[in-house]
Order: structure tokens, then C-alpha cells, then sequence
């Protein structure tokens, strides 16, 4: 295993670590947890919920695919434990993904294979459990053709709810216009896309003993989502509905510098194109992360995120309480617990 490997697990588990310390004797939390326990009946909806089926812990985690993962793997994860997780934590529903480092190893027939086994132990999910669980559909980029025809079986044979894509491919981000065939069927089924920072290969390294998942994963988040701006996508496929996970990366922080450079350039726009995304909390419910995005787009537009597994149960739960701590009003708790999700995911809309 990589150092790499190591420290993203450790990394995670550090973010729990803090959320804990601020979620001691944290009166509304415990509120919440009457009896012990949360229960689904909260009715939290996570869009930032990951799988790790066997056959690609077993594929992606060898020496066989030309390197290791660069990415540990928890330990003992299967779909008991996401949902004790969830019962644990008032989440009613999790949509779940494949999480870094995706199902793109510079192999086509493997990329796709991955695809298929994670879409259809996802799908078989969502079948033994059709109210806990909902899942995004891996597609096997940069292959477009293959990814067409994926999307088209988990659209119309698994009943996928969404799309999941990393933010980048090797070094193409998704504005590539290599990528336009695939986002423009996306386009047309009127689908929600949901994106998850990996790190580019030419970054890989920069910092050497220090995770990708510290810096490098937010600033992944960011570079997509201008290379998306700066391609005109989100003017060009309206139907698609994007989500962003850890809170918009930097790009929050960031938003009147771009905007700014964006006009310098012509383009015109850009910040109230960013006002009309999806963000999620994982890793982000803090008031560091939170204060930006709140300056950028209202409660409207943020959804919850776990990011369990790679997020340990301990940490999810010191996540439920951070977001208790900032501030928000009532209403703004419940969009964000789960008013946001159930409007976007019309299966979970009661």
C-alpha cells in the first residue's frame, strides 16, 4: 500500500477527530438522538455515500492493473454496515458512487468492466432496499462510446438516479470537449450528475508525503468546475443537474477571482452560473467551509454528505452535529438534512 493509501484514511479520520471535539456536549445533537440512538426516521437524505463492491476492491486493489490503487480501501465495509450507519444517524436515504480512485486505470476493457459489476451491485441494492437506497451510475470514461452505451443499461435496465463522475480523467477535466457526446445524452435524459474529486496524474506527487486528499482533491473540484464554465456547459446542457462534493472545493473562496478573470476574458456570467449548482457538506461542515458557500448560494442549494465509508462512522456522526453548530435556522437545517434531495430525486420525494 502507498503512502498515499495510508494517509487518506488517517486524513479522514483526523476530520472526525475535530468534528468530535466540536460536537461535545452539543445540546441539540443529543436532542436529535432521543433514546440513544438517531433513527431513519429523520429522514436525512446522503449524496455522498460510497460502495465498495468486492470484485472492484479485489480489481482495483491488486498489483494486476499495472500499479496499485493509489487510495486505501476501508476495511470491513458492506451494505449492513452503511446501513447501521445510517440508522445510527437519522439517514433515511443514501445515493450511493464509486469513490476515488473511480474505474479508470488506462485499460478500456477493465474500465468497463468495473462499471458494469459496480452499477449492477448497486442497482441490487437499491432492489433489496428500494427506500434506503438510490445510486449514481459509474460510466467507463474516457471511453466514450462505452460510457454512452453504460448509461444507456443503467438508465433503462438498473434504474440508476443520477450519474457519477470523478472530476477528472488522467489530466482531461470535464469541459474536455472529447466529453461532449456523453454529456449531451446526459443532457437529453435530464439526469443529475454528481462529482467526486480525483487527483490529475500531473499532480500526482507535487507534495511528496502529503495526501491528495488534503489539497489536492479540492483544488480538483475547482479546476473541473471552471474547466466546465469556461466550455459554456452549464448554458449548454440545462437539463443536467450538477453536484459538487466538498463544498465547491475552493471554488467559493475563489468565486470573484474567477468571475473576475472570466469578464477579463469575454466571458460573461460565471458567478451566477455557480449560484445554480449543487454543493455538498462532506468533509465541509465547518465554519471555514461553510461561510464562503453560504456567501455563494443559499441553503436551496446544499445537500448532505457523509462520505462514508472513507469517513468513519465516528466521523459521520461528529458531521451531523458540526452542521448544528454554524448558525443555520431551522429551515435551512432541513433543506440541507433533506428538502434539497427530495426535490431533486422525485423517488424519495415523500
Amino acid at each position: 500500500m502507498t503512502q498515499d493509501a495510508v494517509t487518506r484514511r488517517t486524513f479522514t479520520a483526523a476530520l472526525g477527530t475535530v468534528g468530535l471535539a466540536m460536537l461535545c456536549g452539543h445540546r441539540l445533537f443529543a436532542q436529535e438522538n432521543t433514546g440513544g440512538g438517531a433513527t431513519a426516521s429523520i429522514g436525512r437524505i446522503d449524496t455522498h455515500h460510497h460502495i465498495l463492491p468486492p470484485e472492484y476492491v479485489r480489481l482495483v486493489g491488486r498489483q494486476a492493473i499495472g500499479r496499485p490503487s493509489p487510495i486505501g480501501f476501508p476495511e470491513g465495509w458492506d451494505v449492513a454496515a452503511s446501513l447501521r450507519v445510517m440508522d445510527e444517524n437519522g439517514i433515511a436515504v443514501a445515493v450511493v458512487s464509486v469513490s476515488a480512485p473511480g474505474i479508470w486505470f488506462n485499460d478500456a476493457g477493465l474500465a468497463k468492466r468495473l462499471a458494469r459489476s459496480c452499477n449492477e451491485f448497486a442497482a441490487q441494492m437499491a432492489v433489496d432496499h428500494p427506500q434506503r437506497f438510490g445510486f449514481f451510475a459509474a460510466l467507463p470514461l474516457p471511453d466514450v462510446k462505452a460510457s454512452l452505451s453504460e448509461l444507456g443499461h443503467a438508465v433503462e435496465t438498473l434504474k440508476c438516479d443520477g450519474v457519477g463522475l470523478m472530476t477528472n480523467y488522467g489530466d482531461r477535466y470535464l469541459g474536455d470537449a472529447g466529453f461532449r457526446p456523453v454529456f449531451e445524452e446526459i443532457n437529453r435524459r435530464g439526469l443529475i450528475v454528481y462529482v467526486h474529486p480525483y487527483t490529475c496524474s500531473c499532480d500526482l506527487d507535487v507534495l511528496p508525503g502529503i495526501p491528495s486528499a488534503m489539497i489536492e482533491f479540492p483544488h480538483s473540484t475547482t479546476r473541473t468546475i471552471v474547466s466546465l464554465l469556461a466550455s459554456d456547459a452549464f448554458n449548454r446542457w440545462p437539463n443536467i443537474r450538477f453536484i459538487f462534493s466538498h463544498a465547491g472545493g475552493t471554488i467559493p473562496f475563489l468565486v470573484n477571482r474567477v468571475d473576475g478573470a472570466a469578464g477579463m476574458m469575454g466571458k460573461q456570467g460565471w458567478a451566477d452560473q455557480l449560484r445554480k449548482l449543487h454543493y455538498d457538506t462532506a468533509g465541509s461542515a465547518n465554519v471555514a467551509a461553510f461561510g464562503p458557500l453560504l456567501k455563494l448560494v443559499t441553503s436551496k442549494q446544499v445537500l448532505f454528505g457523509s462520505d462514508f465509508p472513507f469517513t468513519p462512522a465516528p466521523a459521520v456522526r461528529a458531521a451531523v452535529g458540526s452542521l448544528r453548530t454554524l448558525g443555520l435556522s431551522e429551515e435551512e437545517l432541513r433543506d440541507i438534512d433533506g428538502a434539497n434531495a427530495r426535490s431533486l430525486f422525485q423517488r424519495f420525494a415523500k
